[in-house]
Formats: C-alpha cells, structure tokens, sequence
C-alpha cells in the first residue's frame, strides 16, 4: 500500500501583492492542521520569515519555518528547494501540509517542476498554485506597455527585445496558477472590481479561478484541497518563454540589494526619505525593519510602487541586537549608490 501523498500550496505573486499576509491569515485559521512553510526571500534579510515568526508558537513554530535566502527559488531549485524538502520529510512526524511562498521574482514553473524529481515525487504533490495580485496596482496600469512606443522601438531597432520583463513575469504566475486572489480590492471602488476581474478572466487559463480578497483574508477550505496535482499538468502551464519557444527567462531583468542603515534618530524623515528615493529611482519594493532610537518596538517597513506602509509590529527581544535592515528590488540599472547614500541621510 503505498503512502499518501503530502499536499503542497505554492502562493505565489508580484512584489507586495500581499503573499505573507494571505499565509498568516491562513496559518491563524488552520484549526490545529500541522503546517510546514518554506519561505523564498530574494535578498538575505529574512523580512517575510520573521513576520510569520511573530504569528506565536501555537500557530508557526520557529522549527516550522525554514527560510531559503540564496536567491530567487526557481533558480535554487536543486541547492536549495530539493534538500529543504526532503529534510521536511525525513522528519519523525512530518507536515501535514506544506506551504511555499515563493520570492516576488519568482517564475513557478521551474518550481512546480522540481516537484517531480525523483526524491519528491512519491510523497508530495502539489495541491494548487495561487497567484497573489495586488489589485490597486493592477488598476493603475502598472502593467501596461505604451503600445505605440514599443511599436516605434522595434522599428528602430529590430534587433532589441523590448518586452516588458514585469508583464512577463506578471503573465508566467496567471498562466501556472489555479487560484488568483485579486487581493486589495477594498482599495477600489465596485465598478473598478469588476472591470478588472473582467479583464483578467480574459487572461487566465480555463479552470483557473478568479477570487476577491481584502487584507488577504480567505477561506482557508478555499486555498487548500484543490488537489491539482500541477506537477503532472505543465504542458497546460506553460511560461511566457516557453510558448515563444524558448528557454525559461532568468532574472537578468531585476536586481535586488540590502543594506544596514544603523539607529533611526528620526521616523518620519527616514519615511520621508523613502518616499523620495521611490519617487525618484525604479524600486519595485522596499522593505525592512528599523530600530528607531526612544522605540521598544522594531518598525517594519513595506513599499510597493508608491504605497508605503510601516508600524512597530513587535517588541524587540532582550537576546537580538536592535538593527536597522532594509532590502531593495528594482530593475537592471537601479542606482545603489545614490540610493544607499539617500537612505543613510
């Protein structure tokens, strides 16, 4: 009799879509089901890992959460996925269920694909893969290309690729997903709702379904259970490149740094200083903690685009040195010096 498989979801998503808070209201709803999470940063400050730490004991424990922090998952796959799931197998009572939230950057084929692999296969599965979009920025045309200057660029130069890698990127996570959240919609107005679902219905692949969410907050018998076995459907899963008959695209196209900014004197002006270097420079998403001085508490910091969001989410323990971290993404050519200098003030 051969043992049954473990179920895997893969959350997956642009930068700041809201992939960590779906998963923290899914483990604060899991009603005692025994939950492993793999998290994915694209950077080495384990920002997601320790907001999901903060959930308490009784609902993730720290031995529960295994950080991969060598760069973007689909590209780790046999360094680092492959041994980190087999560890979590190999234990005496292993997972019930295992949940990997993938780096924004992340294209999910290659890493639904690692699910075949021979030391994998015959004892996890994947459940389902759910794509995390963020709304309100979706609304805004964040994702839109100038189809006259494209057409004007290629004239001039046919030679060049002028594909938007975002929109790739963006395309790839629709076309593997079983789920889409369109997450944040309390940030739109009704009408602006149904015309985006409208649209993306029109672009995601027969099957897939299309679910609105505030705050990430969901039915966790909606997310788990749908017993995809995507592993076993990737000709129907197919990556922007792959269609066009190519190789899968890599993350040439991003770049990603952190920095330590050491003690905060000021909130505000270090806020405000983010504000501009947003304003000013091609981030995508910054995000970090920041030991702001007379404070107890450690700030956490998160900016998509031109939202930005920060508020003390915990005490800072007697044990951990207070520090002030903060990883930044962007696109190719991003300017780190001047950034790192603006930062520090």
């Amino acid at each position: 009799m051969s043992l049954q498989k473990i179920p895997a979801t893969v959350i997956t998503g642009f930068l700041g879509a809201g992939k960590t808070t779906l998963i923290r209201h899914l483990l604060q709803n899991a009603k005692g089901r025994r939950i492993a999470l793999v998290i994915n940063e694209f950077g080495d400050i384990g920002v997601d890992g320790e907001i999901l730490k903060g959930c308490g004991d009784e609902v993730c424990r720290e031995e529960d959460v295994v950080e991969l922090a060598n760069g973007c998952i689909c590209c780790t796959v046999a360094d680092d996925f492959v041994p980190t799931m087999k560890k979590l197998l190999e234990r005496d009572h292993p997972p019930e269920h295992i949940v990997i939230e993938t780096s924004g950057l992340a294209l999910p084929q290659p890493l639904v694909r690692a699910f075949n692999w021979p030391e994998i296969k015959s004892r996890v599965t994947v459940d389902g893969v759910v794509t995390v979009v963020d709304a309100k920025a979706l609304s805004e045309g964040r994702f839109a290309d100038d189809e006259e200057a494209v057409a004007a660029q290629r004239a001039a130069d046919p030679n060049l690729d002028h594909e938007n890698p975002i929109e790739e990127l963006f395309e790839d996570q629709l076309n593997c997903a079983d789920m889409i959240v369109l997450n944040k919609t309390d940030l739109l107005q009704t009408h602006e709702t149904e015309k985006l679902s409208g649209d993306l219905k029109g672009q995601i692949r027969k099957g897939a379904k299309l679910v609105p969410a505030q705050h990430g907050a969901l039915d966790v018998a909606a997310l788990l259970g749908i017993a995809s076995a995507a592993e076993d459907d990737m000709h129907n899963r197919l990556s922007h490149h792959e269609m066009e008959g190519e190789v899968q695209h890599d993350h040439d196209d991003f770049v990603t740094f952190s920095m330590s900014l050491g003690p905060i004197a000021d909130r505000e002006k270090l806020l405000k200083r983010i504000e501009d270097l947003i304003a000013e420079h091609d981030i995508l998403r910054l995000k970090g903690f920041a030991a702001v001085e007379g404070a107890a508490g450690r700030l956490l910091i998160q900016a998509v685009g031109p939202r930005l969001n920060s508020y003390f989410d915990r005490p800072w323990r007697a044990d951990e040195k207070r520090s002030s971290e903060v990883v930044v993404i962007g696109l190719k050519g991003l300017d780190r010096a001047a950034i790192e200098a603006r930062l520090k003030g």
